[in-house]
């Protein structure tokens, strides 16, 4: 890939998959994945980190809590951010197209335990290996948001959260890879979400069904108690009003 004043397409989008996979206190250039891919698009490690800060600057979960990346966003960075927020799942797919046509390989070695036990929340008899690797990238993104930790109970072993999706998996498509369609829950909390025995408010705090209300004292301390409480917050890409609005109607099952 030839280095150009401008930022080619295929550059921009290895950009965003190292924005989305990285936290925002590592965007600079002795982050371990960004001197790595750098190479393979002919730019500088400083050139990447500059770049993902440019993303930084257009996200306004970053820029709302008073964090600001680079002003400098270009044109076509205004334009690649503007196109993932229509649909992110198909410029995710494309950013990891882009990175597998490059040979480079796409997850980090130093982070694979990250990826060990990989929750496809899915029906589907037959997984690709394409869909694979975009779940990765999806709980990849997911975790590093919410600090590698529960969003509700703030566990924080990786092994044990999983990316949960709002809308769910076999439900919608389009949404599949959407980091705003993203929960960082430990395998129980999001076992009791799969299954709608607990949702989120529009004032990000959880819900509890009253069907588990007066369950054992188990019941009553691991997710009962959790009842009216908020939600840990993500860095980046908040959950979106709407997937939980879907949630509470659709899934939640309040009695």
């Amino acid at each position: 890939m030839n280095k150009s004043n401008g930022w080619t397409r295929q550059q921009l989008l290895v950009a965003l998959y190292v924005y989305c996979r990285s936290p925002f206190g590592k965007l600079h250039s002795t982050n371990s994945e960004i001197v790595r891919l750098a190479g393979y698009i002919d730019r500088s490690p400083s050139a990447l980190a500059m770049k993902c800060c440019n993303l930084a600057s257009l996200d306004p979960r970053i820029t709302e809590t008073g964090r600001v990346g680079l002003k400098g966003a270009s044109k076509a960075d205004r334009a690649i951010w503007e196109e993932a927020n229509r649909d992110w799942s198909l410029l995710l797919n494309e950013s990891i197209d882009v990175i597998e046509a490059l040979n480079a390989t796409l997850f980090d070695s130093t982070n694979v335990a990250a990826f060990e036990s990989p929750d496809y929340s899915v029906d589907d008899h037959f997984v690709t290996a394409k869909t694979r690797k975009g779940q990765q990238l999806f709980r990849q993104t997911v975790l590093t948001s919410y600090g590698n930790q529960c969003c509700i109970t703030g566990l924080k072993e990786p092994k044990l959260i999983v990316a949960s999706h709002i809308i769910p998996w076999q439900k919608d498509k389009t949404h599949r890879l959407n980091p705003h369609n993203g929960l960082a829950l430990n395998a129980l909390h999001d076992r009791a979400f799969d299954q709608g025995l607990i949702t989120v408010d529009d004032d990000m705090t959880v819900r509890v069904s009253n069907k588990l209300k007066q369950q054992d004292q188990y019941t009553q301390k691991a997710i009962v108690k959790f009842h009216g409480e908020g939600l840990i917050l993500p860095e980046r890409f908040m959950p979106n009003p709407e997937f939980l609005q879907y949630h509470r109607e659709n899934v939640f099952i309040a009695n």
